[in-house]
């Protein structure tokens, strides 16, 4: 059994902006803009509540309040796709292992946490769903079945891989757990590292500023980060 740890979320590099983390640890989960504009998606920043019932749009600059939204990963039917170079990475999950998501956050109006990257949910992979490998009927099928997936929305499918989650055993969790220390690089620059306590919890270390390379946890920490989790 093993974990893969992926960031997710909007970014400074994408939107210039971060999701906001509360005073008492709970947090927004602000996907990415949309890039492709054939999507089928109508909700935006402007039209899409937050779980605090105020729209993402509160917590992001105004430039970027009408973007639509590249839900991706998403909770309700808990799907995960990408067919880029991740696409190699997801294709090592089984069924049971984990994909654990982190993102970037800011405190909103607070003091008590800091801008860093934090551990924001996970699924339980219940299904590795790869297009390439199926037949015009059975990628039809897959559409039907993943509809609320951002790349079923608006790309093609011929490189697609989709993660699906079990429902009872998958969610996003309703306070951030911190998983980065801040460091600096050769010229003085801030970038997030995996923090100490992280790196002898779960045997990662290194930049994870970055998506790619995604981390694992192996099997020798896996009881470490159901723990941190409480996955049971």
């Amino acid at each position: 059994m093993k974990a893969m740890l992926l960031r997710v979320g909007i970014d400074k590099g994408t939107d210039g902006a971060l999701a906001p983390i509360f005073s008492n640890g709970s947090f927004e989960y602000i996907p990415l803009s949309e890039k492709n504009s054939k999507t089928i998606e109508k909700r935006t920043f402007e039209t899409t509540l937050g779980n605090n019932g105020l729209p993402f749009s509160k917590y992001l600059p105004d430039k970027i309040k009408k973007r639509k939204l590249h839900f991706d990963p998403e909770f309700e039917t808990y799907t995960y796709g990408d067919q880029t170079s991740k696409r190699n990475y997801l294709l090592k999950l089984e069924k049971t292992d984990y994909l654990v998501f982190y993102a970037g956050l800011t405190p909103f109006e607070n003091s008590d946490y800091e801008e860093a990257l934090y551990i924001i949910g996970y699924f339980e992979v219940e299904e590795v769903i790869d297009f390439s490998k199926l037949n015009p009927n059975e990628q039809m099928q897959s559409i039907k079945l993943y509809k609320n997936n951002s790349h079923i929305k608006s790309e093609g499918f011929e490189k697609l891989v989709i993660i699906k989650g079990y429902v009872k055993t998958s969610k996003l969790l309703d306070k951030a757990v911190l998983l980065s220390k801040r460091k600096l690089n050769k010229i003085g620059r801030n970038y997030h590292a995996v923090s100490p306590e992280m790196v002898d919890l779960l045997g990662i270390s290194g930049s994870i500023q970055r998506s790619i390379p995604p981390r694992f946890v192996t099997a020798n920490n896996f009881e470490n980060l159901k723990n941190l989790l409480n996955i049971e």
